[in-house]
């Protein structure tokens, strides 16, 4: 998670790395719910908790991400004014062709949304990452102490925070993509 924290007229960003926490299935599960009360589940497939707040025993920054996988975008963008009812600032794709993006809570943000079509690689690379790490513990806590090192060698800077992680998660998400796919073809 991302904080400010105010001195006077000076706000300082702070990135935020704690310990796992098992309140956050739940703050999951309350948010899928919300989701699926105010959208037209005729369009949502499937939602899924990612993210690192996904994997038991990983440290993490404090923000939920959920995974919206969706039949149409076009029907999900006519449908942008439902999740701002839950709170949530729609971002459009934000960087990543074929996404859209929601966060909420602001600059003190619990959750984002990342919503793609169903079957796209989008969703195949965050719940093949999020399983691998489930499956290879040790690998999870060797990301976990990288994301800690990058907190600490970072200042503060996000930019920094996610350049000192990305070799070890594209190697990885490769490695993941592979597992799962060889482990697919044996079935």
């Amino acid at each position: 998670m991302t904080r400010f924290i105010d001195f006077g007229e000076e706000r300082i960003r702070v990135i935020e790395m704690v310990d796992y926490c098992p309140q956050w299935v739940a703050d999951f599960a309350n948010e899928k719910a919300a989701i699926e009360l105010h959208f037209n589940s005729v369009n949502i497939a499937s939602i899924h908790h990612i993210g690192s707040t996904s994997v038991k025993g990983l440290c993490a920054k404090p923000i939920i991400d959920i995974l919206l996988e969706v039949y149409s975008l076009d029907v999900l963008d006519a449908q942008t004014a439902r999740i701002e009812l839950l709170g949530y600032e729609v971002k459009g794709e934000f960087g990543i062709s074929g996404r859209r993006y929601f966060q909420k809570g602001g600059i003190q943000r619990t959750h984002q949304v990342h919503a793609f079509i169903v079957g796209s690689p989008g969703v195949e690379r965050h719940i093949a990452f999020r399983d691998y790490l489930i499956a290879f513990p040790k690998i999870m806590l060797e990301y976990g102490a990288i994301k800690k090192e990058g907190v600490k060698l970072c200042n503060n800077d996000i930019e920094k925070y996610v350049a000192h992680k990305n070799q070890f998660i594209q190697f990885h998400e490769q490695q993941a993509l592979n597992y799962f796919s060889l482990k697919q073809n044996r079935s």
